[in-house]
């Protein structure tokens, strides 16, 4: 499982969806993703991360496509400062 990007119609506000990795764990398992949030001032900054927070792969998956029904689009403009 790989990483997502999506932005917003506005472009001011991006939501990353990537596996999550449990530390604690001897295995590492990718039962759950992590989404984290935050806001888009100009395209040339960093983006503003605000929070994340973990979700079951089938709550992620609904969200995921619940924003892609809303207009927000997956990019990779933001690729290199995660």
């Amino acid at each position: 499982m790989e990483k997502f990007t999506l932005i917003n119609k506005d472009r001011s506000r991006i939501k990353v969806f990537e596996p999550f990795k449990d530390a604690s764990k001897p295995l590492p398992s990718i039962d759950a993703m992590m989404i984290s949030y935050g806001c888009v001032y100009r395209a040339s900054n960093k983006p503003i991360m605000k929070g994340s927070r973990v979700e079951t792969i089938q709550a992620a998956r609904k969200e995921y496509e619940e924003l892609l029904k809303e207009g927000w689009k997956k990019t990779s403009i933001f690729r290199s400062y995660f």
